[in-house]
């Protein structure tokens, strides 16, 4: 029986984004870099979803209690792993800026999304 990835490194468009399902510690570690800020994050700080896309994994990069947030959601597509235990892969990362006012209702749309192609490969490690 195949190994499951538990690793994904990848990169695109100056962004590179490692994400482990465990660690050491037991707990999922996401790793984000763009040109402007460098941000790291573990257990709870990650939320991931299943869907008939892949899975979605989502972290939080501004989170603000007055005027809205921004996330990096990266899209993690099912993998068949060879004996090498590590394949290349082509995915999505979606930023969403996420509106919200506490002066009222935000008029309109209030998630605008930024898709950027991500290659690189995922992998089964032994922590």
């Amino acid at each position: 029986m195949a190994n499951q990835a538990n690793l994904y490194e990848l990169s695109g468009g100056g962004i590179q984004v490692s994400y482990s399902t465990s660690s050491i510690t037991g707990q999922p570690l996401f790793n984000y870099h763009d040109g402007s800020q460098v941000k790291s994050f573990s257990g709870n700080e990650i939320q991931t979803a299943e869907s008939v896309l892949g899975n979605l994994v989502t972290v939080f990069l501004v989170r603000t209690v007055d005027s809205g947030s921004t996330t990096f959601t990266l899209l993690i597509p099912s993998v068949n792993l060879p004996p090498s235990n590590s394949a290349p892969i082509s995915t999505q990362g979606i930023t969403t800026l996420h509106k919200f006012s506490i002066v009222g209702p935000h008029n309109g749309q209030r998630e605008f999304y930024t898709v950027q192609p991500l290659q690189g490969t995922a992998s089964f490690v032994v922590f």
